[in-house]
């Protein structure tokens, strides 16, 4: 898929209805949909808990929080890009607090062009996220392999009392022989001995 084809899910926190209904106008359906707003950071926890987001928003402050906070733990616990808009007069610093967790910052008020390009900004670190999840769902599959294939080695040790070499190359031979994969080899060895 093309990212021009790619649709974003975007959770909007901003307690000011203005603010939302503004960004809103910017995003066209076609490419962000679906966008869901919340007007507190409690709530957002609660909608984060349920449902995974491509963007994650925040107009800082909000009633019951800074949005700080919020915004490092989304960042560092979800595989959303976070966006924290806080005001000019403090955004050097709470960018300096919350950069090194991956949280983008923009100081306000911003124009639509600056908001445009952060959606922008925002699109591509979604997609190097992405390929980390490709990378690592990768090597848990990998991961899970090897431990497949060691429980069947050590069952082949004690059931049929081979060496661990012999058990190893039994299993890679069966796999080439068979032209399939040492973890199909070793799922019919476990089912066969438990």
């Amino acid at each position: 898929m093309s990212l021009k084809e790619r649709i974003y899910s975007i959770l909007i926190v901003s307690a000011t209805d203005s603010f939302t209904s503004a960004f809103a106008d910017l995003l066209p359906e076609a490419r962000y949909s679906p966008v869901d707003t919340v007007t507190s950071v409690s709530v957002a926890k609660r909608v984060l808990a349920e449902k995974t987001y491509d963007f994650v928003i925040i107009n800082a402050p909000l009633p019951d929080d800074a949005g700080t906070r919020f915004a490092i733990d989304t960042c560092t616990t979800k595989q959303s890009a976070v966006l924290l808009l806080v005001k000019n007069d403090i955004h050097a610093g709470i960018h300096d607090r919350v950069a090194e967790y991956g949280v983008f910052t923009l100081p306000k008020p911003i124009s639509k062009v600056t908001m445009t390009h952060a959606l922008n900004w925002l699109e591509s670190a979604r997609e190097r996220l992405r390929q980390f999840e490709k990378k690592s769902i990768s090597i848990e599959d990998k991961m899970a392999e090897i431990r497949l294939v060691n429980k069947a080695k050590w069952l082949l040790i004690s059931e049929l009392k081979m060496s661990e070499p012999d058990a190893h190359r039994y299993i890679e031979k069966q796999a080439m022989d068979r032209c399939v994969s040492r973890r199909c080899i070793a799922e019919e060895i476990i089912k066969t001995y438990t």
